[in-house]
């Protein structure tokens, strides 16, 4: 097969990207429920596999000083795949919990560096022109991976432990089966498709200079560091960055929890199908009409105009969890409500990506931005590993409440912000 254009690898290669990350982030947690775990273990354990996310920044420069990164993408989608089928195999262990904790922390380690390896390779294959022109290309399709694992990978599962006789363990091996033969495909697929990257000291941009490098070198580390630090305004920028998301952090690790659990512990008690279908389907749906409506909303009036109005906008949507826990509607209510969080949540966070994409050095772009979403995820881990304990102790209404509460300290912090009028 002969080098294809970037029309054909770059969809495969985001939604190589997103689906591992879904099923460590996201569908974890409803396979963890459907397991009968608690909501402090389903916290704890799942948030903490974020830690990947946080650290990467710390052996990124391997990916870039080791090999080539078009390799780098295609083992690890093959071992993506081997940890689907040592996944499925480990239902039929004793030690389930044991052996998929540490099969989920392997899956999130090669995602995390897959996601250095693809973006790094996504700046150097392409030109300026087609870096900017495949941005919503890459975005969609990550978030159809995301669509495809919490949506249809859970709908599976859950169709599977109710309709026939597979039971719950049957219909997830099942589904990471079903993965597993995914990220085969993929390997095999970019192992062909992917063109070759030209020596790093030929890179030359139209006008005869030397590209930037995609990744931190190991003399550049420090001064990445440094100069991200050195920033006006670092102390609300880092507190904005970190505390932003803890409201809507605990919200979201518990969502899928409190629409699954038994309404005689405060939940809805709706089937895990049903789940798959109204929080990966067309929640998904919505978070990406958020996200497209976020991004045009904050071309059109800029960064200054428009990051607190959205923050409220998104952070206020909490409420309709903690309306749903007090008044328990029908499951077509509980889309609706979903549905319009979810949509809340994609607008603020496409104004919050924003953010971080502005706190960037041109020089050290890679760097700085490798820097800002590691402390985003640190943002988003730390809550949520509380999250079961507090839901716990709290009830999911007063849990609902609170994570609504803990949204304004965060909100509080974008006055401090030095935002520019564009």
């Amino acid at each position: 097969m002969k080098a294809q254009k970037p029309a054909i690898f770059i969809p495969t290669l985001y939604f190589a990207s997103g689906l591992p990350y879904t099923l460590v982030v996201l569908v974890s947690v409803i396979f963890y429920k459907n397991l009968g775990e608690s909501n402090d273990f389903v916290g704890v354990v799942t948030s903490s596999f974020y830690l990947a996310w946080v650290a990467k920044f710390l052996w990124a420069p391997l990916v870039d000083l080791v090999g080539k990164k078009r390799i780098w993408i295609v083992v690890a989608q093959l071992v993506l795949a081997l940890t689907c089928v040592a996944l499925a195999l480990s239902l039929a262990s004793s030690q389930i919990a044991i052996l998929s904790i540490v099969l989920f922390s392997i899956m999130a380690l090669i995602s995390a560096t897959q996601d250095v390896a693809s973006d790094g390779y996504y700046l150097e294959v392409l030109d300026k022109e087609q870096q900017s022109y495949f941005v919503g290309v890459r975005n969609a399709f990550y978030k159809m991976a995301v669509l495809f694992g919490q949506g249809g990978l859970v709908m599976l599962a859950g169709w599977l432990a109710h309709q026939s006789s597979f039971g719950v363990k049957g219909g997830w091996s099942v589904a990471f089966l079903l993965c597993a033969a995914i990220f085969a495909l993929l390997s095999i697929f970019h192992f062909f498709s992917l063109p070759q990257q030209a020596p790093r000291e030929n890179l030359k941009d139209p006008s005869g200079l030397t590209e930037e490098k995609s990744g931190i070198s190991l003399a550049e580390f420090f001064t990445v560091f440094r100069t991200f630090f050195a920033q006006k305004a670092i102390i609300p920028i880092v507190l904005y960055i970190l505390i932003f998301r803890l409201g809507d952090a605990l919200m979201l690790k518990m969502a899928a929890p409190f629409l699954l659990d038994a309404p005689k512990v405060g939940g809805l008690g709706i089937s895990t199908e049903t789940v798959g279908l109204i929080y990966g389907g067309v929640g998904v749906g919505f978070l990406l009409l958020g996200g497209i409506v976020g991004g045009f909303v904050v071309s059109k009036f800029g960064l200054k105009r428009t990051l607190m109005p959205t923050a409220i906008f998104q952070n206020t949507a909490i409420l309709l969890y903690y309306f749903m826990a007090t008044a328990a509607p029908s499951v077509l209510l509980t889309s609706v409500c979903n549905a319009i969080e979810q949509f809340a949540y994609g607008l603020g966070t496409a104004a919050y990506t924003v953010f971080l994409l502005r706190t960037v050095n041109p020089k050290y772009k890679s760097g700085h931005y490798a820097i800002a979403t590691a402390l985003m995820a640190a943002g988003v881990m730390v809550p949520g590993i509380y999250s079961g304990k507090l839901q716990g102790a709290l009830g999911y209404p007063h849990f609902f409440l609170l994570s609504f509460v803990l949204s304004i300290p965060g909100m509080i912090t974008i006055l401090l912000l030095p935002l520019e009028d564009k």
